[in-house]
């Protein structure tokens, strides 16, 4: 089907992100059935739990993954979380100052194609569900692999897509027509959800993902499907 409608630019997707703030977190949770806090929480397994750790967290929105990573990797020296959408870093400051967290965790405003730090300075980088958001994924991934030190990893939690079968056929059901108009009502931004499921069915996922970690200088690229493939955990080292 042709459409006029232009891709939204960087500033239309933060803006919508500002837009639905104040439900963010409640619908990640309704419209997942909790399975986002798991899949976040897994993350975790693919660092080291006996080290010091410095860790990026690109696009970290209401910062749910370094407010993961601190209950699960004591030993963490600090988590820096980046975002373009202010409303979504002021609740996260919220979330950490309740916790007490502030020395530990630090939120900043910035943008994922342009990160505001020095070379090699992050034992890891992490992203969940934001890289596809990003208007130029081979410069984000570039990015993410500049400020890595050698040896340091990238982990990235983002949707995917069932292989086939009745599961895919049920759950592209599911995502296309019930997960839009419940967004629509919890947010009252129908524009929002109705983007959430046009992104997932049109980024590249599985194989065709590797192949750009690859391309930006990622060693060792890896997936670990969840949840039959609903999501998918990439993995690569510098």
């Amino acid at each position: 089907m042709e459409s006029s409608q232009k891709n939204p630019s960087p500033v239309d997707i933060w803006q919508m992100f500002n837009r639905i703030s104040g439900r963010y977190d409640f619908l990640n949770r309704a419209l997942s059935l909790r399975q986002d806090v798991r899949w976040r929480k897994k993350l975790m397994d693919f660092l080291p739990k006996d080290q010091p750790l410095r860790i990026l967290d690109v696009a970290t929105g209401t910062a749910d993954v370094p407010l993961f990573l601190l209950k699960k990797l004591p030993l963490i020296e600090k988590v820096i979380g980046i975002d373009p959408a202010e409303k979504m870093l002021a609740l996260g400051r919220e979330k950490i100052a309740r916790q007490g967290l502030d020395s530990v965790i630090t939120l900043v405003s910035g943008n994922a194609l342009e990160l505001p730090f020095a070379n090699g300075i992050f034992d890891a980088v992490t992203i969940a569900f934001g890289i596809r958001n990003v208007t130029n994924v081979p410069q984000a991934l570039r990015e993410m692999h500049r400020v890595l030190h050698p040896g340091g990893r990238v982990l990235i939690l983002e949707f995917s897509l069932p292989e086939r079968g009745l599961f895919r056929s049920l759950y592209l059901s599911y995502f296309r027509n019930i997960l839009p108009r419940i967004g629509a009502l919890f947010s009252g931004d129908g524009k929002a959800y109705r983007y959430l499921n046009q992104t997932v069915e049109t980024f590249p996922y599985g194989k065709d993902f590797l192949k750009l970690l690859d391309e930006a200088g990622f060693q060792k690229p890896k997936l670990v499907l969840l949840t039959f493939g609903i999501a998918t955990i990439y993995s690569g080292e510098k």
